[in-house]
């Protein structure tokens, strides 16, 4: 009985001798270990980093546009009547003034020579008033009166033949005029589309740029352009702005012209839009996961002599992958680029990989 008491004691002996050996190990290790995990004063972060440097960028805006004629209208009549001739082939080039399409005006030739044959009596006898008031036979109001009449005839004449040059549809300017939507013998009113006219000798790309860059463009930038399922690259150049930014979608609107007799461009496609803005040789680009939003900005952890420390940084031109720092970072800092949720001002850091 007293050999079982004395192994008991010793057993119980032995452990509290491990407990007093190890105990405080084992207290100092959680300690560490929840020390890192809350950020303490004496943990390490390991963290990947990032160092500042200089680099090549090309500030371009990518946007979609499209194709316009450098002239197009649509045929229309001035007046109602009916069609007496098209003197135009579909897709055939027009030059500016041909005649194209001629609307029935039988009554109007019959006021023109009615008008006519009053003027040329008029005018007769305003000759023989002039020759009697000269010789004072008349008075000069009788021969003022007969002026009137003449001016009052000849405006009507005026009247009418305009109303003729109403029947004529002229090219307005050079081009290739489209399908026809009547035939001879139609009759079409002021709202009927005869045809359209295109003038195709340049062509023009209409697109739109987000508003931050607005006061980046100017006229005679360079762009080049895409078609869908074509990679040829097609290249314009800028020669109007729109002078008031799009309330409506904050944008600006631009367009660019041709010049080059391109056969494959048809106005009216979509096009694929790149702007090249600006070229430096001095951007500060870091991965875009090192940004942290703010109420009051954005704004970056530094690493230096082992500690993070917070900077508030202004972006430029933001990428999927890279950021643009436009000012409060230099060559040569290092910006921490993971563990961002776990840090503090003035934590303590490792860094574990550069990238």
């Amino acid at each position: 009985m007293k050999k079982q008491t004395k192994t008991i004691v010793i057993a119980i002996i032995v452990l509290i001798l491990l407990t007093v050996i190890f105990l405080p190990k084992i207290i100092s290790s959680d300690q560490k270990d929840l020390s890192v995990i809350i950020g303490g004063k004496d943990s390490e972060i390991p963290v990947n980093a990032h160092i500042v440097k200089f680099e090549k960028l090309n500030d371009v805006v990518y946007t979609t546009g499209s194709i316009l004629a450098n002239e197009e209208v649509e045929l229309r009549s001035e007046i109602s009547g009916k069609i007496v001739h098209i003197l135009f082939k579909e897709g055939a080039y027009v030059k500016k003034g041909d005649l194209l399409i001629k609307i029935n005006d039988a009554d109007l030739q019959a006021e023109l020579r009615k008008a006519e044959s009053k003027v040329k009596l008029i005018e007769d006898r305003e000759l023989r008033q002039q020759q009697l008031a000269e010789n004072q036979m008349i008075s000069q109001e009788d021969y003022e009166s007969t002026l009137n009449d003449l001016e009052a005839s000849k405006a009507e004449y005026d009247l009418v033949r305009a109303q003729i040059d109403k029947t004529e549809i002229k090219a307005p300017f050079s081009g290739v005029i489209g399908l026809r939507q009547v035939s001879e013998g139609s009759f079409v009113t002021t709202t009927s589309v005869i045809a359209r006219l295109q003038n195709l000798s340049n062509l023009k790309i209409d697109f739109a740029i987000p508003q931050k860059y607005a006061f980046m463009v100017k006229l005679n930038d360079e762009i080049s352009f895409k078609l869908s399922g074509n990679d040829f690259q097609y290249k314009a150049k800028i020669y109007a702005i729109e002078p008031k930014i799009d309330p409506s979608t904050r944008t600006l609107k631009l367009r660019a012209i041709c010049t080059t007799a391109y056969k494959d461009l048809f106005p009216g496609a979509f096009a694929n839009v790149e702007l090249n803005l600006k070229e430096t040789d001095q951007a500060i680009l870091i991965p875009s996961q090192a940004v942290i939003p703010g109420l009051k900005g954005q704004s970056v952890f530094v690493f230096s002599g082992g500690i993070a420390s917070l900077r508030k940084v202004d972006i430029g031109l933001r990428e999927e992958k890279q950021v643009q720092i436009t000012s409060g970072l230099s060559e040569g800092d290092t910006v921490i680029t993971s563990g961002i949720l776990q840090l503090r001002p003035n934590a303590k850091v490792r860094i574990s990989e550069f990238n």
